[in-house]
């Protein structure tokens, strides 16, 4: 018997449109899953907003008030997409009334919301999952199972970075995602990614030194419920400070012994969804990137490639994890929003189950203990240990 399960999404700016499309597209790409996805309410500030999420995506009634979806008798779970200054107050009162959440990350504006957040989840034991969509990738999920077969035997180093250059334009728009009252810059929107990422692939880090810099120290200031962080305003607008991050980089020790470096940037030219890793092992060497996402580059050393060839180009395709959910061929690609229709299904695969899944908050409770002890290098200019 086919289950349903009420859902209920707090925040319809673009994030929150991503994951409503995602719900609705579970019953026909996991048409063969024991539960229904039902949109029962959506909430935003911005009464518009909400109103045309309601009529766009079928939900059945729509609200400016989120605790409103919280007291919804009829809504099992709870999906968070609201500014990270939201996250640690939403994420308690969902809590507090026994419901299941998904929250984008981080999970709060900085690492001790994050921690409190974790907190809350586990007092509850209610089941938690974390918007990290990029763990979702078919080929992010080979290269994992490569990994942990010891196809690339030990690991030596990994280098991780999210280079995204949605900022690069000085006059986008200083939108709350540029304030440090509203949460971390780059540390939180980007680096928390390629953390989460680093230690799904390679393991928990254990020591980190890191260096950070504000590179556009203006911006012009928006209209309230009107536009992203990747639209653009005019060079004569009225503006204010960037308060928070545009660059982080970081060296960090694994667990392992591996050593690696993690790095992201919102204001780079260039790049434009550079969010991605090489790997590196006694065996041979792995690298993957979001722009090409449906591409693999894998190396091998043995005794039947003694010559240490270069890397080859694998397809994703039908044999990888969830690819065949989307098409049946070789070489046909997913994309972005495919993604987040895989956490979303693993995320109510869980509910469905009872069985709590990942990422869930304990994995981003890990990225937070990272960052934590980043932003005290800032300070020391030294290595710092990362705590637990």
């Amino acid at each position: 018997m086919t289950r349903t399960i009420g859902i209920g999404v707090i925040g319809m700016g673009w994030m929150g449109e991503v994951h409503s499309r995602a719900y609705r597209a579970i019953q026909d790409r996991f048409h063969e899953s024991a539960f229904l996805p039902r949109l029962v309410i959506c909430a935003d500030a911005v009464e518009a907003r909400a109103q045309a999420a309601q009529q766009r995506f079928g939900f059945e009634r729509y609200t400016t008030d989120w605790r409103a979806v919280i007291a919804d008798p009829e809504v099992e779970v709870i999906n968070v997409a609201a500014p990270n200054s939201m996250h640690l107050e939403i994420n308690r009162a969902v809590t507090q009334a026994g419901k299941h959440l998904l929250c984008e990350k981080p999970v709060g504006r900085d690492p001790e919301e994050t921690i409190l957040s974790a907190a809350a989840a586990r007092e509850a034991g209610v089941l938690t999952a974390v918007g990290y969509n990029y763990r979702w990738a078919p080929l992010v999920q080979y290269a994992r199972k490569l990994i942990s077969e010891g196809q690339l035997g030990r690991i030596t180093h990994y280098h991780g970075r999210f280079l995204n250059g949605y900022a690069a334009d000085p006059n986008g728009f200083l939108s709350w995602r540029f304030e440090q009252e509203q949460g971390l810059g780059t540390l939180g929107d980007l680096l928390s990614h390629v953390i989460d990422m680093a230690h799904m692939l390679a393991g928990p880090i254990t020591r980190v030194t890191s260096d950070k810099e504000i590179f556009i120290r203006q911006r012009p200031i928006p209209q309230p419920g009107k536009g992203t962080h990747y639209d653009v305003g005019s060079s004569d607008s009225p503006k204010g400070d960037v308060t928070n991050e545009d660059y982080v980089s970081t060296l960090v020790h694994f667990a392992s012994g591996a050593r690696g470096m993690l790095e992201a940037c919102r204001i780079i030219n260039g790049a434009k969804c550079d969010m991605s890793f090489e790997i590196h092992g006694t065996k041979g060497a792995i690298k993957w990137n979001m722009e090409r996402m449906n591409e693999l580059q894998l190396q091998w050393r043995n005794d039947a490639n003694p010559a240490q060839d270069g890397y080859t180009t694998l397809l994703s395709g039908p044999a990888h994890p969830y690819h065949q959910h989307f098409n049946p061929a070789w070489g046909l690609n997913l994309g972005y929003d495919d993604l987040k229709v895989i956490e979303a299904y693993n995320f109510l695969s869980a509910v469905a189950s009872g069985q709590q899944g990942e990422p869930g908050f304990k994995e981003a409770l890990d990225v937070a203990h990272v960052q934590q002890a980043i932003i005290r290098s800032w300070t020391s200019q030294s290595w710092e240990s990362v705590g637990a």
